[in-house]
């Protein structure tokens, strides 16, 4: 398996790191999303959203990171990050499917207010985050709810879904996402997943400055 990624962005974040969760054995080929090389016409002709990441194994070209590292655990059989059975599994895709439609736009309009913006010399626009806030407070409620009778999102264990869902999160201090209001969904990033060894090891800091290229 052939990763091409950025390993700043949000969802090549996601990527690397469940495959890490899983072990798995994948190269990784540096696409620079800061110089726009994702927009090339040679990165193009893998995946012409031009978006981050994409997957080549063998013949299979894959985009979408959820769908990556849907493929990598079922490739490897590692079920206990994805489950097989019916229900679990049903219960693993519905938060991948909502942190693509739903968490992820809300979180990213705090990362690029209060990240982005700045780090090109740029202010955030208090009215941009005003107007989300209501949206971002309904979503992080759904995610406290649930994590205030679970550990992790879908057992008793991480999966695939705990790192999906965290990824919006992953410069949560320097985007200032307001989770004092939502201390179970607080606990779990930093407490659970900001503890986990493949989290560690794709730490992302201020300035957009990846502590490992993989």
């Amino acid at each position: 398996m052939e990763l091409y990624a950025d390993p700043i962005t949000v969802n090549c974040r996601k990527a690397l790191a469940g495959l890490k969760l899983m072990g798995a054995d994948y190269s990784l080929s540096k696409v620079d999303y800061f110089t726009g090389e994702h927009k090339s016409d040679a990165y193009m002709a893998i995946n012409p959203n031009a978006s981050l990441p994409a997957m080549k194994d063998g013949d299979l070209v894959l985009w979408e990171s959820n769908a990556i590292l849907q493929y990598a655990a079922d490739k490897l059989g590692k079920s206990e990050f994805y489950p097989s059975d019916a229900a679990a599994r049903a219960d693993v895709n519905r938060w991948l499917l909502w942190e693509a439609a739903s968490w992820f736009p809300s979180c990213y309009v705090y990362l690029v207010e209060n990240c982005v913006k700045p780090l090109l010399g740029d202010t955030p626009d208090p009215a941009v985050l005003a107007g989300e806030q209501e949206n971002f407070h309904k979503l992080a409620g759904i995610l406290d709810a649930r994590l205030s009778q679970h550990d992790w999102l879908c057992g008793d264990h991480p999966t695939i879904a705990d790192i999906a869902v965290a990824a919006p999160m992953h410069l949560h201090a320097w985007a200032k996402l307001p989770l004092d209001e939502h201390p179970n969904l607080k606990r779990w990033m930093t407490e659970r997943v900001e503890q986990l060894p493949c989290w560690k090891a794709t730490h992302v800091g201020e300035g957009f400055v990846a502590s490992e290229a993989a």
